[in-house]
């Protein structure tokens, strides 16, 4: 973290986070939705006047309204995919994401393909954004004790998407058809497309009878331009 940053923290908790960011940053902005923190927090981070606390729900928050920021977060695991994906649709404004999430949600964000861990998530994410698993943390460093142990991510944002695409929309319809039936060969996975889809995947280059999961990035993005504007 730099001094003239703009951090936004989701889920600051108890503060202590918030108050080690504020003496080091321009400005924090700390969202929290929980009533009883909320009231806590704001006697907690009185003094910190650089500390703006936000009532609300995080997805809700407009963060297209702020200037350049970088994103700290403890998240809730039951809205960690979708946080992820509300911040990335507005990455324009974000320089990187330092998250804390449940570690199986972190291994499916850096998988490879080939894995069962590697779906829309992960491609949505690298598509975007560099994640980087820095390190776990036991679920014994937490009280009360969840069931799960965490892990740290630090996702930076890239200045364009990792593959050039004609049309995003087709790109992630493709991604989103398959991986529905992802135990599916591609030519059934993706049948619903168009009649002739096996042909279209054979003409990427990409053998029809592979899973949705064996895909890289790149091939993913060769078939959308393979099947843009053939509708």
């Amino acid at each position: 973290m730099k001094k003239d940053d703009l951090v936004v923290e989701i889920g600051p908790g108890p503060g202590r986070l918030t108050k080690m960011l504020a003496e080091r940053v321009r400005k924090v902005i700390a969202i929290e939705i929980d009533s009883k923190l909320f009231k806590e927090l704001s006697r907690e981070l009185e003094e910190y006047k650089n500390v703006e606390l936000i009532y609300g729900d995080a997805l809700k928050y407009p963060y297209e309204k702020l200037p350049e920021f970088k994103v700290v977060a403890n998240i809730p695991y039951y809205i960690t995919t979708p946080i992820i994906f509300r911040l990335l649709n507005v990455r324009n404004n974000i320089k990187s994401m330092t998250l804390t999430v449940q570690k199986e949600v972190a291994e499916r964000i850096i998988a490879s393909p080939g894995g069962k861990d590697y779906g829309i998530l992960s491609i949505f994410t690298q598509y975007y954004a560099e994640p980087r698993l820095k390190f776990t943390i036991s679920r014994r460093a937490f009280r009360p004790v969840p069931r799960v142990d965490s892990a740290v991510l630090h996702i930076k944002i890239l200045e364009r998407p990792s593959v050039t695409v004609k049309d995003e929309e087709m790109f992630f319809r493709v991604i989103k058809t398959a991986f529905s039936q992802r135990r599916k060969m591609l030519s059934n996975s993706l049948k619903g497309l168009r009649e002739d889809i096996r042909e279209r995947i054979l003409m990427a280059g990409i053998n029809p009878d592979r899973r949705p999961e064996t895909l890289a990035i790149s091939e993913f993005a060769r078939l959308s331009d393979i099947l843009t504007g053939t509708f």
